[in-house]
């Protein structure tokens, strides 16, 4: 991860770090990774099988795919898997990969996450293929890439970046190998999957008997003004030592971009089973054998093409997580916290860079209050559960785009009351230099974050345009053309509140 961050070159990566790595046993399952991106992490595995099932990889090949019917999240995350090979063995023996959000990767609008009716508006859509092959690189796919982007040399610097440190992955797995031998790395690997499923086993024998249903709303899918019900039941059998997951009853997919696919919805359910855990728990693939998912097909959490997707992966993920941990809340309620934001905020804006009259395309996620729990309040301005990242530095934005930064603040006490009080969300406000087309993906305008226990929901989002001096609140999904001098304002959710608030001092 480290490598791919030093050498990236958009801000996204380098400054954001929107970025996963991890490792993967000769089948594919996840044995290690960084602490990076959930959404990532736990729908990575997928991308890997669906690259082992489609190519043979040989030594110094990486394989490279992004769709999210193929194990991936949304276009913009590109996954590259490159096999580990030791000594002279026919097979690969692990596997390394690394998923990087780019800028652009096409489609209707810039920044591919538009308000798109099917997945062919969003960008380009690359089934696992050969990015290199015996070292070298296949110029012909790199291109294809390339001619069907808008900021083609920031995507292949960006790509160079993710090759690099494959190759890095790939040079410390070996050297482990080299130093502890193949049999004992495959019998250590067996033992800390089995470790993981024992701790999950063990957790969940805890729990008590019983179904425990929640339910939440997506405000809107950005064509129709209809809320979307999420809902799941988790029936839990702690004499056996599992859960079974089922999201039956959720709405069907839909025609904007807010379907989530199957691999949004495990990576969501892999997260939040995991922070049962504690911290020092080894994050792998063992983690979910006990873990019955029950997910229907041609829902909102389980989309089938040619649905629209980007949404899914940044805002419906937190949703199913907020559905999620309302319902251990209701199993486990000393200690889940309330909802945090809710939403990923997303931010993009293209158009030409007036100061070198070349196309750019910025993407950001924007923080906000994440929701208090039983100890503590929730903490102010921070990225939550199913993202990672940061927020892009003003500096780093400035030099990079012809933007201007006029506020970046707390959105004081917009967190829910409660005995423990909500964290605050952001105010961000950004001044357009030139002429730009705006998208805006964001949740939580309608549906507020919940609090628990008697605390206060978190204050909704709001997206402000600040033109010729008035002031026009944006839909919370929407895609505009804006003159330069205008003002955009981006006021992030508070996170719920948790527990009663204590009463006024009478004094």
């Amino acid at each position: 991860g480290a490598a791919l961050r030093r050498t990236a070159f958009s801000p996204n990566i380098k400054e954001r770090r929107d970025y996963s790595s991890a490792v993967f046993d000769q089948s594919g399952n996840v044995i290690a990774m960084g602490d990076d991106m959930p959404v990532h992490l736990g729908s990575m595995p997928m991308s890997v099988r669906a690259a082992l099932d489609k190519l043979t990889l040989a030594p110094d090949d990486i394989a490279i795919l992004n769709d999210p019917y193929e194990g991936g999240t949304h276009l913009p995350d590109i996954t590259l898997v490159m096999p580990v090979f030791f000594e002279e063995n026919e097979s690969a023996s692990f596997y390394v990969a690394n998923r990087a959000h780019h800028a652009d990767v096409g489609g209707a609008y810039p920044g591919s996450m538009g308000l798109c009716r099917e997945i062919w508006q969003e960008g380009v859509r690359i089934p696992p293929l050969k990015l290199v092959s015996a070292g070298v690189l296949n110029q012909a796919v790199l291109s294809l890439i390339l001619n069907n982007v808008r900021t083609p040399k920031e995507r292949e610097g960006d790509l160079t970046a993710q090759i690099g440190a494959c190759r890095i992955g790939v040079q410390r797995v070996q050297e482990m190998l080299q130093k502890y031998a193949l049999d004992r790395m495959q019998a250590n690997v067996l033992a800390l999957l089995n470790h993981s499923e024992e701790l999950m086993k063990a957790e969940l024998g805890q729990l008590p008997q019983g179904e425990f249903s929640a339910e939440d709303y997506l405000d809107n899918d950005g064509i129709t003004d209809d809320s979307l019900k999420i809902c799941v039941a988790i029936r839990t059998d702690p004499k056996r030592g599992r859960v079974t997951v089922d999201f039956t009853g959720s709405a069907a997919q839909v025609a904007g971009s807010l379907n989530a696919v199957y691999a949004i919805t495990y990576s969501a359910a892999f997260y939040v089973f995991r922070c049962l855990l504690p911290e020092e728990a080894a994050p792998t693939a063992g983690l979910m054998r006990r873990v019955a998912l029950i997910i229907p097909e041609g829902t909102v959490v389980n989309a089938r093409p040619p649905a629209a997707v980007a949404g899914g992966n940044v805002e419906t993920s937190q949703r199913i997580v907020d559905v999620l941990l309302r319902a251990l809340a209701k199993i486990l309620p000393d200690r889940i916290p309330a909802a945090s934001s809710g939403t990923m905020n997303n931010l993009t804006i293209g158009g030409i860079d007036p100061r070198a009259a070349q196309p750019y395309a910025y993407y950001e996620t924007i923080a906000g209050g994440s929701g208090a729990g039983p100890t503590s309040d929730g903490m102010s301005g921070v990225h939550t559960h199913m993202t990672n990242s940061l927020n892009t530095p003003v500096e780093a934005l400035e030099y990079a785009y012809p933007f201007r930064v006029r506020r970046y603040s707390y959105r004081k006490n917009s967190g829910g009351a409660g005995e423990h009080r909500g964290g605050d969300g952001l105010i961000r406000e950004i001044e357009l230099l030139a002429p730009a087309q705006v998208t805006i993906l964001s949740e939580r305008r309608i549906h507020a974050p919940y609090g628990l226990h008697g605390g206060g929901d978190g204050s909704k989002g709001r997206s402000i345009l600040i033109e010729n001096g008035s002031e026009r609140e944006l839909p919370g999904k929407c895609n505009l053309q804006v003159k330069a001098g205008a003002l955009l304002r981006i006021e992030t959710p508070g996170g719920g509140g948790w527990g009663t608030p204590a009463p006024p001092d009478a004094a």
